[in-house]
């Protein structure tokens, strides 16, 4: 695995747990506290998601950039899509068991269906799909980026209609990959060219800070117009995204290779799926040990973190702990990408 690779995966899965520290505290507490700033930091953490999304394409591009192998699927299966029917599961109980009049059957279903936070688990199967066809047919991406971005649009376009059934699916409407498309395609252009697309990072790496500034910009704009709201599923975060990855890409090819990115890097998915279900218990005990609300929220970031990555280790002991928190064995390499065609 690549070292900037797993840097980009590290702060991703980092900036999710502190992102649901601030909701969960606020939650704790009674509310958010009166900061536009705190506001703001929230709504830009929202980019983590949609990093991870992004960042499963540029590796499946840079590996797979002809075909995919024949125990691919097998091992997505294992390995993603079983830990993500297992977390929808216990979701479920952990909120009866908070909430016992609630459905818990209905739960599960819905779960599956993505209504939780493992929803990005069916983007990425998604994205295995998509990848599988533009290999199989050659599809260039000189016309693909431009439409994916314009189908991308129109599908933000449509969740903002006022039609009844649009109003009450919104929470579905985030998981079909016409909401993820320019991810997908700016992704497999990235991975699939990335021996090229690194060096040139690593000679115009000034040049990415640029990129951020202006994408924060734009967020901006769209914060004070009222437009957005605390979450991934928004269009001003496709240059975001795409502009802090770049960024990390560029200067992460600079940094040592560091043991805690590899490790936390290596427990990324396990983190994200196990991180909500910790918060929800501890949450209302650490909003009570400060009265600072920095304090609450790094106090809930830090456990949450240390709690996650235990229990993450102690599964993956168990014989099938790999169907529970995926595959935390990955073995790390300091190795330089392999030069595909270019798309």
């Amino acid at each position: 695995m690549i070292k900037e690779w797993n840097l980009m995966r590290t702060i991703a899965c980092l900036c999710i747990v502190f992102l649901h520290s601030t909701s969960l505290t606020a939650v704790s507490v009674g509310g958010y506290p009166a900061s536009e700033a705190y506001s703001l930091l929230r709504i830009v953490l929202c980019y983590a998601t949609p990093t991870f999304v992004i960042l499963s394409e540029i590796i499946l591009a840079n590996r797979y950039p002809d075909e995919l192998p024949k125990n691919f699927w097998k091992k997505r299966v294992r390995w993603i899509l079983a830990p993500f029917i297992v977390f929808a599961i216990i979701d479920a109980l952990v909120s009866y068991q908070l909430n016992p009049n609630i459905d818990i059957a209905i739960m599960i279903k819905n779960n599956l269906l993505g209504n939780y936070e493992g929803y990005f688990v069916l983007i990425i199967f998604q994205f295995y799909l998509l990848h599988y066809v533009v290999t199989k047919y050659r599809i260039t991406m000189n016309w693909l980026i431009p439409l994916s971005i314009l189908v991308m649009a129109l599908h933000f376009k449509v969740m903002e209609g006022a039609h009844p059934w649009i109003k009450e699916n919104l929470t579905y409407l985030k998981i079909p990959f016409t909401a993820w498309f320019a991810y997908f395609t700016i992704a497999y252009a990235i991975g699939r060219n990335y021996k090229v697309i690194a060096a040139k990072l690593q000679e115009y790496r000034y040049h990415t800070l640029i990129g951020v500034i202006l994408s924060l910009v734009i967020v901006l704009i769209f914060y004070i117009s009222g437009y957005v709201s605390v979450g991934s599923k928004r269009l001003d975060l496709l240059p975001l995204t795409v502009s802090l990855g770049l960024f990390v890409l560029a200067w992460g090819q600079r940094l040592p290779n560091m043991k805690i990115v590899n490790l936390i890097s290596n427990y990324s998915f396990g983190i994200y799926l196990v991180h909500w279900q910790v918060q929800r218990y501890l949450a209302p005990y650490s909003a009570q040990w400060f009265d600072q609300t920095y304090l609450q929220v790094f106090s809930l970031f830090l456990i949450t973190l240390l709690i996650s990555m235990v229990l993450i280790k102690l599964i993956s002991i168990l014989p099938f702990g790999s169907y529970i928190v995926g595959n935390i064995n990955r073995k790390i390499k300091n190795t330089s990408p392999k030069l595909a065609k270019t798309a």
